[in-house]
C-alpha cells in the first residue's frame, strides 16, 4: 500500500477506536440523569444503586474517548498537515469549541458526580450530572458540524487556496447537520440502551443482579423498543439529503452503476469494480427508488456518470447491509423483550434464557451498526477530504510508507488491547455487588434525609 493509502487506514483505525466511546458517552450522560431524577422522586435505592454503577462505567468510558481523541488530533499534523493548512481557518474553531466544551463541562462536572454526592446537596449533583449530559451532547454538536461541512460545504470562500469562512451560521448549520447529527445521536441511544440491557441481561444470567438491575434491563429495552423506528425515520430523510447532496455516495451503496428509473433494491451482490456491474445479485424490483425517491420510478444516478470522482463500492455497499441488517436485528430483539418481559411482570429472572443469552450476545450491537454506517459515510466522501472541492490526496503528507505502516501496527495492537481491557473492566465491575457504605456515597438512610430537606 501507498503512503497515502496507509495514512488513511491509519486514521480510520483511530476513527474506529475513538468513536466507540463518545458513542456510549453522548447518550449515557442522559441515562444518569434519568437515574438520578427517579432517585430523587422515588428515594428507591435501586435508582441510586444504577446510577453509582454507570456512572463508573461512564467514567471509564469517558478516560478512553479523551485519549484516543488526543491521538486523533496529533494525526492533523504528522499524516494530514494540509487539510489544517487549506482549511484550518473553518476547522480550528469548531474543534476548539468542541475541546473546551468537552474539558469545561464533561471533565469539571464528571469529578462532581463521582465524588460530591454527600458533599454538595443534592440540587448541585443533579445540576452536575445534567451539565455533564449536555456538555457531552455539545461535543458531538461540534464535531458533527465540522464533519458535516466537510460533506455538504457553505458558508465559505476560497482565496488562494485556503478556506475562509464568510458566514459562521451557513458553516456551523450547513444542510447536512441536522439529519446527521440526528442520526448520530438516535445511534448513541441505541447504543447505550443494548450496552444497559446486554449487562444486565449477563448478571442476571450469572446470578449477579441486585435491585437495580431489572429497572436497568427495562430501561435498556424499552429505550431501544421506542428510538429504532424513528431511527428509522431519520435514516430515511438523511438518505434524501445524501441523495440531493451526493448521489455519487447514494449509487454506490445500492450498487447502481448506470443511471436508471425504477431501480431495485438489492439485497445481496458481489460488486465488480473492475467490469463496472454486480455479480450473484438478489434484488427487490423498484424498491430502491421507491425508498431512496418515495417514486416506483424515480431515477437514481448511477456511478458511470461519476467516473473520476466516485468512492469505492464494495466498503459502502457492504457496510451500509451491515448498518441496516444490524439495525433489524437490534428492532426485533428489542421488541420481542419488552413483549416477553412484559408477559414475566417485569421480574428479569422470570425471562427466558435465551432472550438473557441474546442480550448478553448483543451488549455491544449499537457498536457494530456505528462503525458501519461511520465507514459508509467517510468513505462514501472519497475522493475528496471537503466533498467536491478539495482532494483527500492534495492535503497528505510526504512520510515514508514504511513508517505509516509501522506506527499503524503498534496503533492497531494497543487498541486491541485497550478494548479487550475495557470490556473485561466492565465485567469486572458488572460481576461485584454495589458497596453502598463509601464515603462519597451515603447509606441510603442519610440520602433519603438529605434528599427530603433539599
Amino acid at each position: 500500500m501507498d503512503a497515502l493509502m496507509l495514512a488513511r487506514a491509519q486514521f480510520a483505525a483511530n476513527i474506529t477506536f475513538h468513536i466507540l466511546f463518545p458513542t456510549i458517552t453522548i447518550a449515557l450522560g442522559w441515562v444518569l440523569l434519568f437515574f438520578r431524577w427517579r432517585w430523587l422522586g422515588t428515594h428507591n435505592t435501586a435508582w441510586l444503586m444504577a446510577y453509582r454503577f454507570w456512572t463508573k462505567v461512564f467514567a471509564l468510558t469517558f478516560a478512553l474517548g479523551v485519549v484516543s481523541g488526543i491521538t486523533m488530533s496529533f494525526q492533523f499534523g504528522t499524516n494530514w498537515p494540509g487539510f489544517m493548512e487549506r482549511v484550518g481557518n473553518v476547522a480550528g474553531p469548531l474543534l476548539g469549541y468542541e475541546v473546551l466544551t468537552a474539558f469545561f463541562l464533561e471533565a469539571t462536572f464528571l469529578g462532581v458526580m463521582l465524588f460530591g454526592h454527600g458533599r454538595v446537596s443534592e440540587r448541585v449533583h443533579l445540576l452536575a450530572t445534567f451539565l455533564v449530559a449536555f456538555g457531552t451532547t455539545m461535543s458531538a454538536f461540534w464535531i458533527l458540524s465540522l464533519n458535516s461541512w466537510m460533506h455538504t460545504p457553505a458558508g465559505f470562500e476560497v482565496i488562494n487556496g485556503e478556506f475562509h469562512v464568510t458566514n459562521w451560521a451557513a458553516v456551523i448549520f450547513n444542510p447536512s447537520l441536522p439529519y446527521r447529527l440526528t442520526h448520530m445521536l438516535l445511534a448513541s441511544a441505541l447504543t447505550v440502551a443494548f450496552l444497559l440491557a446486554g449487562v444486565s441481561g449477563w448478571q442476571t444470567l450469572r446470578g449477579l443482579g441486585n435491585a437495580s438491575t431489572p429497572k436497568v434491563l427495562r430501561v435498556g429495552l424499552s429505550l431501544a423498543a421506542l428510538l429504532i423506528p424513528v431511527q428509522v425515520l431519520v435514516g430515511d430523510l438523511h438518505g434524501l439529503n445524501t441523495l440531493k447532496h451526493q448521489p455519487q455516495k447514494i449509487a454506490a451503496m445500492e450498487g447502481i452503476w448506470e443511471t436508471e428509473r425504477g431501480a431495485p433494491l438489492l439485497l445481496f451482490a458481489v460488486p465488480n469494480a473492475a467490469q463496472r456491474r454486480n455479480e450473484l445479485a438478489i434484488g427487490i424490483p423498484r424498491a430502491a427508488s421507491l425508498l431512496l425517491t418515495h417514486e416506483l420510478d424515480g431515477e437514481i444516478k448511477g456511478l458511470n456518470e461519476f467516473p473520476e470522482a466516485h468512492p469505492p463500492v464494495a466498503p459502502l455497499f457492504y457496510g451500509f447491509r451491515v448498518m441496516v441488517g444490524m439495525g433489524v436485528l437490534m428492532w426485533l430483539t428489542s421488541w420481542v423483550g419488552c413483549w416477553l418481559y412484559r408477559r414475566a411482570n417485569w421480574q428479569a429472572t422470570a425471562l427466558p434464557k435465551a432472550l438473557l443469552w441474546a442480550l448478553t450476545a448483543m451488549t455491544f450491537s449499537g457498536w457494530v451498526a456505528t462503525v458501519a454506517g461511520w465507514y459508509v459515510t467517510e468513505i462514501g466522501r472519497q475522493p475528496y477530504i471537503v466533498f467536491g472541492l478539495l482532494r483527500t490526496a492534495e492535503v497528505a503528507s510526504q512520510v515514508p510508507s514504511a513508517l505509516i505502516a509501522f506506527t499503524l501496527a503498534l496503533y492497531v495492537t494497543v487498541y486491541l488491547v485497550l478494548i479487550c481491557a475495557y470490556i473485561g473492566v466492565i465485567r469486572y465491575m458488572a460481576g461485584k455487588p454495589v458497596d453502598m457504605s463509601q464515603p462519597s456515597w451515603p447509606k441510603p438512610s442519610l440520602v433519603t434525609t438529605t434528599g427530603a430537606s433539599t
